[in-house]
This record gives C-alpha cells, structure tokens and sequence, in this order.
C-alpha cells in the first residue's frame, strides 16, 4: 500500500512586538471616538456664498405628506409625451397645462418662501399669459416683434417685484431661520 505524503506548508510567523509588562496600552483622544455624524449635527446653517443658491430646509408642501405637485409634474408630462405621439390635441394641451400648474406651485412655494429664488420663472408665466390675451382678443398682430411691446414691460415691473418680495423673505429666513421638523 503506498501512502501519499502530503508536504505541509510551513506557517510563517510574523513577528509581533511584545509590550513590556508595566506600558498600559496608548490612550486615544475621545474625539476620535465620537460619531462623524453627531459632529455634523452640531454645526450651524451658514449662509451660501451664493445668494440664489438654496438656503436652509426646503418649504413644506400645502397637502401634507402627499406629493400632489410632482405627481402633477409626472402625469402632465405624460400627458404631453401621448399628445406627442399622438400628433397634438388635448393630451398635449392637458398635459401642458397640468405640468405648468405643478412647476409653478413647487416654484411659488420656495421662491415666496425664501428658500431659493425663481423671479425669472414666475415673471415669465404671467408675461405669456398677456401675450395669449393679446393674441386671443386682438389677433395676431402683423409682426410678432409688437406683441414684445405688451409682453416685455409686465415682465420687467414683475420680475423686479418678485426679485424684491425674495430679498425680503430671504433675509427673514436667515434671520430667523425655520424650525426643524
């Protein structure tokens, strides 16, 4: 009978330091110890460096828990994709309008709020609204460049507006900054 010799690996040892009997183990400074993540906690809001960046919490929607302004956001563009498809009609308008509504209610929320500024966005939707009551009621004028006479003075005095009615809640925001939830 022949027996297999299997040859063992040799173990190689590492070598260790031995500590002296009398050396306590070295001590480590209790910051290090703290969570990373209670540290962050601590530190305060500062102000962006950036004064139209975002600044503190977002607002807190009008409908509570439910998100009735992005589910907005999505069917209306679904709505504007079928009416794509399907060569115009009302999914496309339908769909237009409700995604509209939805971007200008989260947009209002945190412009008016101070969070972040959108004066260029809002002073935009009313100014195309006297544009299509223009158009609707007059006609369509000759030269399109006209209706920019009607259209550009509203967008100018409400984007000055807007601008200001952000300046003001901004400041009361740093100010006095909102309660966490």
């Amino acid at each position: 009978m022949l027996r297999a010799t299997v040859a063992q690996a040799k173990s190689k040892r590492r070598s260790r330091k031995r500590r002296t009997t009398g050396a306590a183990p070295r001590a480590v400074p209790a910051k290090r110890r703290e969570p990373v993540a209670a540290h962050r906690r601590e530190q305060p809001v500062r102000a962006a460096a950036n004064p139209l960046s975002a600044y503190g919490e977002r607002p807190r929607s009008p409908f509570g828990g439910l998100p009735v302004s992005e589910v907005a956001i999505f069917a209306g563009a679904v709505g504007v994709v079928v009416g794509l498809i399907e060569g115009g009609g009302a999914p496309l308008i339908v769909g237009v309008i409700v995604c509209a509504l939805g971007v200008i209610e989260v947009t209002a929320r945190e412009h008016f709020s101070g969070y972040r500024s959108h004066a260029l966005l809002l002073a935009g939707v009313p100014a195309v609204g006297v544009e299509m009551a223009i158009v609707l009621f007059l006609g369509e004028p000759r030269t399109r460049a006209l209706l920019l006479v009607a259209v550009i003075p509203v967008y100018a005095l409400l984007f000055v507006l807007l601008r200001k009615r952000f300046q003001v809640a901004r400041q009361a925001r740093i100010a006095r900054p909102p309660a966490p939830h």
